[in-house]
């Protein structure tokens, strides 16, 4: 936290203001719910850096925002998760809904100040972050380029929101149809199971994931399982 209040007023001193802020610093953890009874610390670092890191910034930078008018423009990087609520990301997923959900309560309140928010739904990226759930070696991804397109496009659009067409399908349907997705994702939980990483094992031991399991992943391309 120190270290977000030191690099925001150097930003602010050298340049008086920030236009454009991107939280996309995050930490993700895929482990099941009956593997983290005893890892409450996952919820707390998730929470510390995805939701309370980015608040703070965002209280940081916003003020001068809003006094300067017509230029400020946040954007978040959550996560499809939010969107479809995938298991074994329940520490993950909270701490990027905690954050959305705070950006569209705040929203309204410098509507008049001319300061914009835009979240990011991002799907599943090939980056170090998800190296160590081998699974994902077989799953379709998006690139770095790509994810930065979209960081782009909101920066220039301004757009309330940013998604793929897969994500906004699953909020839907989950709006209308809570307990049928469920049973979807419950057979997503069975078909990819906990990596050996989630487990505290060697990587070496994680399986490959099957047939069904792959063809599965492709047809939800870019959900994180």
């Amino acid at each position: 936290m120190d270290d977000i209040d030191r690099m925001a007023d150097e930003a602010l001193a050298q340049f008086g203001s920030v236009d454009v802020l991107v939280n996309n610093a995050g930490r993700s953890i895929r482990r099941s719910v009956a593997l983290s009874y005893d890892r409450f610390h996952d919820f707390e670092r998730t929470m510390t850096l995805n939701y309370f890191g980015a608040v703070r910034l965002i209280l940081k930078v916003l003020p001068v925002m809003r006094e300067k008018g017509n230029t400020g423009h946040i954007i978040n990087v959550s996560s499809i998760g939010v969107q479809t609520n995938t298991p074994r990301f329940s520490a993950y997923v909270a701490s990027k809904s905690a954050l959305d959900a705070f950006s569209r309560c705040i929203a309204s309140e410098i509507v008049d100040d001319k300061v914009n928010i835009t979240t990011v739904h991002m799907p599943l990226v090939r980056t170090p972050m998800i190296a160590p759930t081998k699974i994902y070696d077989a799953f379709p991804t998006i690139s770095p380029s790509e994810a930065a397109e979209m960081i782009t496009r909101a920066m220039i659009e301004r757009p309330k929101r940013v998604a793929t067409r897969l994500g906004n399908t699953g909020q839907i349907l989950y709006a209308i149809s809570p307990k049928l997705v469920d049973s979807v994702m419950n057979t997503a939980y069975k078909l990819f199971p906990d990596s050996a990483a989630a487990k505290g094992e060697d990587t070496a031991t994680d399986t490959k994931p099957s047939d069904e399991a792959v063809a599965f992943a492709y047809i939800m391309r870019g959900v994180h399982w």
